[in-house]
């Protein structure tokens, strides 16, 4: 007879676990995020510049406990920009980087068809499509890596 052993936890097993998991947290944290590449009919890619930081990056942002990375950048892409539909919105890549002492796991997709609505709002001051061959001055490293990598000009990197 074959027996599921999560089921035959016991109480204890179940507290230790979830002391580990919790001592795990503090001393190696972990940041969840989900960005998205909104990619226009003319091959342009969408930035986004932030009204608290300087420079151009994906929109997209924190997923919540729970929150599938889908969910979490068509929800971010809706706050940001005002997204009202889209055709495709696909996993592009899983990245990570060190920030401090946590480390920050992006979900990345690729958006195409998008329908937006943005109007600059108290968290992103202006939005624009840019060909992935010029991305403006001051647009961030990482998505700097992925225009490259998204041109064919670059190995696809797991950092972001």
């Amino acid at each position: 007879m074959v027996t599921n052993p999560l089921r035959e936890r016991s109480v204890w097993h179940d507290m230790a676990l979830a002391a580990r998991l919790a001592a795990q947290a503090v001393l190696h944290p972990v940041a969840y995020g989900a960005h998205a590449m909104i990619e226009d009919g003319e091959g342009r890619v969408l930035l986004v510049r932030h009204t608290y930081m300087p420079g151009w990056f994906f929109p997209g942002g924190g997923v919540n406990r729970g929150e599938p990375a889908l969910d979490a950048v068509k929800r971010e892409m809706r706050e940001e920009v005002g997204l009202q539909s889209c055709e495709t919105c696909d996993l592009f890549g899983l990245y990570t980087r060190k920030h401090i002492w946590t480390t920050n796991v992006i979900a990345f997709f690729h958006v195409k068809g998008a329908l937006l609505d943005f109007k600059p709002n108290a968290e992103i001051a202006e939005a624009k499509f840019f060909p992935l061959d010029a991305p403006p001055e001051g647009t961030g490293a990482g998505a700097l890596r992925r225009f490259e990598e998204r041109a064919g000009g670059r190995e696809k990197s797991w950092y972001w």
